[in-house]
């Protein structure tokens, strides 16, 4: 197959992706969050420019890794010349929310090729999995929920990849007074708040936060750690305790 024939192929299948509904109703989920997410890139950006990496390398790491928490924790690791087992536990650590992320997935889409579950896999995001699963609370039978993860992942990751490299290209010229670190914060915790629905929801938060501030001295961040599993913890006995009292009703 030629190149001009594979591109042609692609660009239709892209084509086609764009027309399906629940494509759009992600992408149109996603768009107003994107501010947060690209004022959350330009500061990772800007601190990947900030740390003497050399801005080929920053962009590389950036499009290969896309992980800006586990970026941003690194980094001073990198510039510190810490060994590598530590650069890797630290990473290790930071990113441990993506099994969660995986273990709540798995309804949606343990029904795919092997293939395509490690290409989405990439795509995880913690703004697309919160949309996500307000969207699709439960899994239903013969759902097509790639589409929709697809329509929101992939602006997730063209807002990231573009607004990280602006960062990093335009380096010390952006002024840490503008804040924008704080705007992507923000975003995160309405999309946190816009979860909490339930009593069970509303008691993980609370736990993982207190955990989260508890543990706020441990190292290599595992504060993050403790509260993920804290609140994971917590969210399963209240699932279990919910499914018992509803059993036991007559």
């Amino acid at each position: 197959m030629s190149l001009k024939s594979s591109f042609s192929s692609l660009r239709a299948g892209a084509a086609a992706l764009m027309q399906r509904p629940l494509f759009r109703e992600g992408v149109r989920d996603t768009l107003p969050m994107a501010f947060g997410i690209g004022a959350w890139g330009i500061v990772a950006g800007v601190a990947m420019a900030k740390s003497e990496m050399g801005i080929p390398l920053a962009v590389f790491m950036s499009v290969l890794v896309y992980a800006g928490s586990a970026q941003i924790a690194v980094l001073p690791l990198i510039a510190a010349d810490a060994p590598m087992w530590i650069v890797w536990a630290a990473t290790l650590c930071v990113s441990l929310r993506f099994m969660a992320f995986s273990f709540h997935y798995r309804p949606y889409f343990a029904h795919l090729p092997r293939k395509r579950r490690v290409a989405l896999s990439f795509l995880m995001g913690d703004t697309n999995f919160a949309l996500f699963i307000r969207r699709f609370p439960e899994a239903q039978p013969g759902g097509d929920y790639a589409d929709y993860f697809l329509g929101s992942a992939l602006i997730t990751c063209a807002m990231w990849q573009a607004s990280i490299i602006t960062g990093i290209v335009a380096g010390h010229a952006i002024p840490p007074s503008w804040g924008l670190g704080f705007a992507g914060t923000m975003a995160l915790l309405a999309l946190t708040c816009n979860l909490l629905r339930d009593a069970s929801t509303w008691l993980a938060a609370i736990v993982a936060a207190c955990a989260a501030v508890a543990a706020y001295a441990l190292p290599l961040r595992l504060n993050i750690v403790v509260a993920i599993a804290a609140a994971v913890a917590v969210g399963a006995l209240a699932q279990h305790a919910k499914r018992r009292r509803a059993g036991a009703a007559p």
